[in-house]
């Protein structure tokens, strides 16, 4: 007989193992963008997913391959939750997503500036100490557009290895 605890880890395992349909090398476990996976009474997997910033036009797609991928694996009822408290950081990008970003060339995001309660001060300088660049490891690296092909990541160039490279912000 299969017990509750056995379906629960089996419906987190599988939706740990989704990829992030942006940064398909991580999963949205490696993200942090997975948040809790638990099962009600009635059979029902509930996944909460975070996103990465407010209005990201990824979540839909997340949602939907959790979804396909607990069904597949025979849930058959399948609850989906956008989980917006805490907010995400990219401080919840695990080692092994930091790790995975970098063996793809893509910098990983340093630690996120502490932002105490209320009001977010206006910074009008940047602030953020050098990018190490993830192919030859030099500091001396400069960002080349605050945007990339994703909103949470800027483009930079190593001015060492003259290497262009993605960079995962600080959220």
């Amino acid at each position: 007989m299969v017990t509750v605890l056995t379906e629960l880890r089996r419906a987190r395992h599988i939706a740990e193992q989704v990829p992030d349909p942006e940064l398909p090398m991580l999963t949205l476990a490696d993200l942090g963008v997975l948040r809790d996976v638990s099962l009600t009474p009635d059979g029902t997997v509930v996944a909460g997913l975070t996103p990465t910033y407010s209005g990201c036009p990824a979540m839909a797609e997340m949602r939907a391959d959790v979804a396909a991928r607990l069904r597949q694996a025979g849930f058959e009822r399948v609850e989906i939750r956008t989980v917006l408290d805490p907010p995400w950081t990219s401080d919840w990008i695990t080692d092994t997503g930091r790790r995975k970003l970098a063996e793809h060339g893509i910098a990983p995001p340093g630690p996120a500036p502490h932002r105490p309660a209320g009001p977010v001060p206006l910074v009008l300088s940047p602030t953020r100490p050098p990018v190490t660049c993830p192919r030859c490891g030099s500091a001396d690296t400069e960002e080349t557009s605050r945007f990339a092909a994703t909103s949470c990541k800027a483009l930079w160039r190593c001015r060492a290895c003259h290497e262009p490279f993605e960079y995962v912000k600080e959220i």
